[in-house]
């Protein structure tokens, strides 16, 4: 399975492949729920490379770690999921 930086970094330095529309799904574990965010709107701060940066719905600035993204979508397309512990690999692009 690709780690999700490696998929990160390829949205952002192969413009053939991030020419779409990206979305990430990350654990809110508040809310017990998988929350799905464009990716456009977030943010990643060099000064923390494991993490990225989201208003929520409040207008507040969430940190979300990466290992807390469960899936990705190209074009609203399943193109990653972080396998569940103890189950079968996830899907990748």
């Amino acid at each position: 399975m690709q780690p999700i930086h490696e998929l990160l970094n390829r949205i952002r330095w192969d413009p053939s492949f991030a020419q779409a529309r990206f979305a990430l799904a990350y654990v809110d574990h508040i809310a017990h729920r998988d929350i799905v965010v464009p990716l456009a709107s977030v943010t990643f701060d060099p000064a923390t490379p494991g993490s990225f940066s989201v208003i929520d719905a409040d207008g507040v600035a969430r940190q979300i770690p990466l290992h807390r993204i469960r899936k990705v979508y190209r074009d609203e397309v399943l193109i990653w999921q972080r396998p569940k512990p103890g189950g079968a690999t996830a899907a990748t692009i």
